[in-house]
């Protein structure tokens, strides 16, 4: 998501890698975001808001069945405006999200995000927080307005700006992105106060002391053509007594 804010420079440090473990916690049946059977379902999953009141699902997402007997092959391809959102029907707390990324071939590259937790009044941009996909800066957490988490102090920054409030921006360790055109594949693990992001298989980034409050997930339209395929959620189970 584009910002108009300075970053602090970014400091590169060695981290261990966080285990993939829950604990006690188990995982439940993963789902197809966009292409669950029936076919006839595709976009039950997902209402849209957008900054123009006018504007419809299907004027800025497409829905693409590209190979009915592949799942993989279809496409979730976003124009990019009017700027907005779609987001989930249902709100969750504790989830694994893979999606696959890529900008569009030929194209110039630009921003968008996935954002989760989000909760409140839907606006440009609602209270949440965002795993960053803008070109260059894939990997990045950035609190929207008022959402709380926690970083490392030579990483984080936060700010307040009129319109878009409370923001809290943890940067990545990393680069972990293919070149424009190539896909990308988005692993973000939400599992009580801690959220962890990996991108091509390379862990990149960590925020903790994250808002446990349940809310829709969310992938954004900032301006930029973008495509997306592979949306699947896996909910984390809590055992009981946690």
């Amino acid at each position: 998501m584009r910002h108009i804010f300075c970053f602090l420079p970014v400091v590169v440090l060695s981290i261990s890698l966080w285990s993939s473990s829950f604990g006690a916690d188990r995982l439940g049946k993963e789902v197809d975001m966009f292409f669950p059977p029936p076919a006839s379902s595709e976009i039950v999953n997902w209402k849209s808001y957008s900054e123009d009141p006018d504007a419809k699902f299907n004027d800025v997402w497409t829905v693409v069945k590209v190979n009915p007997a592949k799942a993989a092959d279809n496409l979730v391809i976003c124009k990019g405006s009017p700027k907005g959102y779609i987001y989930t029907a249902r709100d969750y707390t504790n989830f694994v999200l893979k999606l696959q990324w890529r900008w569009p071939p030929g194209k110039k590259p630009g921003n968008g995000g996935v954002l989760v937790r989000m909760t409140g009044k839907h606006k440009i941009w609602p209270k949440s927080l965002e795993a960053q996909i803008n070109v260059g800066d894939a990997g990045d957490f950035w609190g929207l307005d008022g959402y709380k988490f926690c970083g490392p102090s030579e990483r984080t920054k936060s700010l307040h700006h009129d319109q878009f409030g409370d923001l809290i921006n943890l940067k990545k360790i990393k680069a972990a992105e293919k070149p424009p055109g190539e896909w990308n594949q988005y692993e973000i693990t939400v599992n009580g106060p801690m959220v962890t992001l990996v991108i091509n298989g390379r862990p990149i980034n960590k925020a903790t002391g994250c808002d446990v409050t349940p809310g829709s997930i969310c992938l954004t339209a900032e301006g930029d053509e973008i495509h997306f395929r592979n949306v699947k959620l896996t909910p984390i189970l809590k055992t009981k007594n946690r």
